[in-house]
């Protein structure tokens, strides 16, 4: 995998978006995508996605990530970049979620009054992690 040359695309009924590559900021706005309008904006330092103008996805440094899925109960994908990254999603306010990276159970966690996960990712360039985020039942 690579990173996103066109900084926002969708593949299988997913999106994909990120160019950790770039020395200056990019964007993309206006990017329709299943009846939502998204924006990205991505470069060596942060990858930051918003969906109708609200948050979805953080990083820095800049990632690229590979099939963004996100449903009711969680949100998966696939992330690289050239060294690890510090990931904030937006999920449900206050909800308990398990997180996999590889496939590993990495643990239980919460998200904050406002929705907001963060996860550390170890990454190498050129190898793509996946990260899956699943709801706990209530």
């Amino acid at each position: 995998m690579a990173v996103i040359e066109e900084l926002i695309r969708t593949e299988n009924g997913a999106i994909s978006f990120g160019n950790y590559a770039l020395a200056s900021k990019s964007k993309v706005e206006n990017f329709e995508f299943s009846g939502d309008l998204y924006k990205v904006k991505t470069f060596k330092e942060i990858t930051k996605l918003e969906k109708n103008g609200m948050f979805v996805y953080e990083s820095v440094p800049g990632t690229a990530v590979h099939q963004l899925q996100a449903t009711d109960t969680g949100v998966a994908f696939e992330v690289e970049g050239t060294e690890d990254a510090q990931i904030t999603l937006e999920l449900e306010d206050e909800a308990e979620y398990q997180v996999f990276v590889d496939d590993v159970n990495v643990g239980q966690m919460k998200t904050n009054l406002g929705g907001k996960l963060n996860l550390s990712v170890e990454l190498n360039e050129g190898t793509p992690v996946s990260v899956k985020i699943e709801k706990t039942a209530e």
